[in-house]
């Protein structure tokens, strides 16, 4: 199965922003349709964007449209999720996931392969 690693978080204050990577060990990445998403204290984990295997399509959370934008290497086997205009709700640990298509790593189906997080503090 694919293993991600997620890379890139830290503390930034209110308006600033990060850039995270999500690496993957596969001859196969380019067959995945990836996903990120993130869980702050006390909530449930929730979805941020997921892109197709090429990358032609993306797709986002209503919070973080406009904000956010996910893009894919495919010859570097990575993923990234550049995140401008950061806010304090934005404060979670972010994980990607791996999957055959988009509904099912919005799903977060079984199955799916995930990283171990990183974490983004957004200070006000």
């Amino acid at each position: 199965q694919v293993q991600l690693v997620e890379s890139g978080g830290g503390l930034v204050q209110a308006g600033g922003s990060l850039r995270l990577s999500c690496a993957a060990s596969t001859r196969t990445f380019s067959g995945y349709v990836i996903g990120w998403f993130r869980q702050a204290p006390g909530k449930q984990r929730e979805f941020v964007a997921a892109i197709s295997w090429s990358g032609s399509l993306t797709y986002y959370a209503d919070s973080t449209k406009g904000r956010f934008t996910i893009s894919r290497d495919n010859a570097k086997n990575t993923v990234y999720l550049q995140m401008n205009s950061l806010k304090p709700e934005d404060t979670a640990v972010y994980f990607c996931s791996a999957g055959p298509d988009i509904w099912r790593v919005r799903t977060s189906s079984v199955g799916n392969a995930w990283g171990q997080g990183t974490q983004v503090t957004v200070s006000s």
